[in-house]
């Protein structure tokens, strides 16, 4: 069957309309690694230093680990989710991987795109209703719940002219700015709950229902348009 390419909605357009509300508000426990510090010679000449060049390949080596797992948990550019596929897959049971793409003809039926080529389609209701029935008992990956959470961080930055910085995934905290000024920072922690804190080092971190009161509460407001 072909396909006329202007009956075609856009990818981004079907995620709108069908899969909005895709996403879970499932807190996924994660941890951080801490560097271990190199033993330090006490005076007990019988024990063995450690030479720099073993230091430097042991901090190279710790370096190297958790920049995996950052990337483990880092979302992708792919415009399908990895939770979008995951969905997907449980619907026509086959694995994530073989999903490349899908998009909505007529208003009326859901195609499906696999990567060896083939195609499936499906009654726009039904397939919705079916993604409804999945998204509710399918728990959130780590990669899932930064994906779910940096959208969130991008739309806000966008809402009150804000800019970030680099996205901390483990724990996914980061720095905001206005006019690159930097004005504190924002997270959200393994709760699930979003914080803020004008300073990155000690306390002061306070808890908000979401991530707009957790930028209001570094005093930063909407402008109003005039």
């Amino acid at each position: 069957m072909t396909i006329a390419k202007d009956d075609r909605l856009s990818l981004t357009n079907f995620r709108d309309r069908l899969l909005s509300h895709i996403f879970m508000e499932i807190p996924i426990m994660t941890h951080t690694t801490s560097a271990q510090q190199p033993p330090t010679d006490c005076g007990l000449t019988q024990l063995k230093r450690i030479a720099p060049d073993e230091q430097a390949i042991a901090q190279a080596e710790l370096n190297g680990y958790v920049a995996e797992q950052a990337q483990a948990v880092a979302p992708t550019t792919d415009p399908l989710t990895s939770r979008d596929r995951r969905i997907i897959s449980e619907i026509i049971q086959i694995e994530p991987e073989s999903i490349c793409t899908l998009w909505i003809e007529g208003g009326i039926t859901v195609w499906v795109q696999l990567v060896n080529g083939g195609r499936l389609a499906f009654e726009r209701d039904w397939f919705a209703s079916r993604v409804a029935e999945v998204k509710a008992t399918l728990p959130e990956t780590p990669r899932e719940r930064n994906e779910r959470l940096s959208e969130k961080l991008e739309t806000a930055c966008k809402k009150y002219g804000l800019t970030h910085g680099e996205i901390d995934w483990l724990s996914f905290s980061t720095t905001l700015y206005l006019n690159r000024q930097r004005v504190g920072f924002v997270g959200c922690n393994l709760q699930g709950q979003w914080y803020s804190r004008i300073s990155q080092l000690g306390g002061g971190s306070r808890t908000a229902v979401d991530i707009d009161a957790a930028i209001a509460l570094l005093g930063v407001r909407q402008a109003v348009a005039a």
